[in-house]
């Protein structure tokens, strides 16, 4: 084994061309005067808002298209193209990409009947969905641009500074630093793209989608009964408080889908974009790969709640579930 890594790992143990501690070393230095003289850079603190941004508007009816909207195009474009290129050859026996999805897709499929039986596979299309949708939208926030590219616009109460640079000939604005008064006008920045689970309408959108679904497979499963659980029993005090409870349950869900996933994918964003601002390449690798994680975790819990939700929805309650 030692015989095999000899010619990857180099004579020290570190990485090709870097064939001595020496090498090592220089490599670090490099590393950090870099990221140090990045810190240097005329930028600013990127600017902190909830809402999306404007970045265009539609003459025609008026329609203002925000980064978010652009992030989420792209993440079904993605998708889109994704899809015709593991497609177009498929073969008995997969092999690259092909066999990557199919891989995928099988553990997917498998944890939805074993969490749903014999349903799963009937939900396992829409739980898919979802799953792969954030998956990717939540790992394109991270990649260079986002947050971070965008348009120089007007702050009248506040902002920072601006400045032009020559750039390869080009004139650049850039923002210093240095923030403007209170009454004085500033600059800020609109990027041009921002995650869409950081807009609070896309994980609304999903959870609306989930809720109704799971009204829609608790129809399918049981008929009409199954809104008697959200009418209050009169038979004893304790069916006069299960109903309203019920709704209030489904009423709830809406709300913690959407601010969960829009608390933990916005905080992570903001995370990245301030450590990239304070120690550039540095600081900020680390939490790249915990954001890679959580962005991953967001999916799965949105994806398998939505699975677990429609499963119980297909159970009867009370006396209708002991018989069941």
């Amino acid at each position: 084994m030692s015989d095999i890594m000899q010619p990857v790992m180099g004579e020290k143990g570190c990485l090709p061309g870097c064939m001595t501690g020496k090498g090592c070393l220089i490599y670090v230095v490099v590393v950090v005067i870099v990221g140090f003289l990045a810190s240097k850079l005329p930028v600013a603190m990127p600017e902190i808002a909830l809402p999306a941004e404007p970045v265009f508007t539609l003459p025609a009816v008026g329609f203002a298209v925000t980064n978010t909207l652009i992030a989420t195009w792209l993440t079904m474009l993605l998708l889109i193209v994704g899809s015709i290129l593991v497609t177009r050859n498929m073969g008995l026996v997969p092999g690259g990409l092909q066999n990557l999805v199919e891989w995928g897709l099988g553990v997917l499929l498998g944890l939805a009947e074993s969490v749903a039986g014999e349903r799963g596979r009937k939900f396992f299309p829409l739980v898919a969905t979802i799953f792969i949708f954030l998956l990717v939208s939540n790992w394109m926030g991270i990649l260079p641009g986002f947050a971070s590219v965008g348009l120089i616009h007007e702050a009248p109460h506040g902002g920072h500074q601006a400045q032009q640079v020559s750039v390869l000939g080009l004139r650049v604005n850039i923002l210093q630093a240095g923030e403007v008064g209170e009454h004085e006008t500033g600059w800020t920045v609109f990027s041009f793209l921002r995650s869409a689970a950081t807009d609070l309408n896309t994980p609304l959108a999903l959870a609306l989608i989930s809720v109704l679904m799971t009204q829609v497979v608790g129809v399918q499963a049981q008929g009409l009964r199954y809104f008697s659980k959200f009418t209050p029993s009169f038979k004893d005090v304790l069916g006069l408080i299960v109903g309203p409870l019920e709704t209030v349950g489904e009423l709830a869900k809406i709300i913690s889908f959407s601010f969960r996933l829009f608390g933990n994918v916005f905080a992570g964003e903001v995370l990245l974009a301030v450590l990239a601002f304070i120690v550039p390449y540095l600081v900020s690798v680390p939490f790249m790969g915990l954001e890679l994680f959580v962005g991953l975790m967001q999916a799965f819990v949105f994806a398998m709640l939505t699975l677990v939700f429609m499963s119980m929805a297909t159970m009867g309650h009370g006396s209708e579930g002991e018989e069941h």
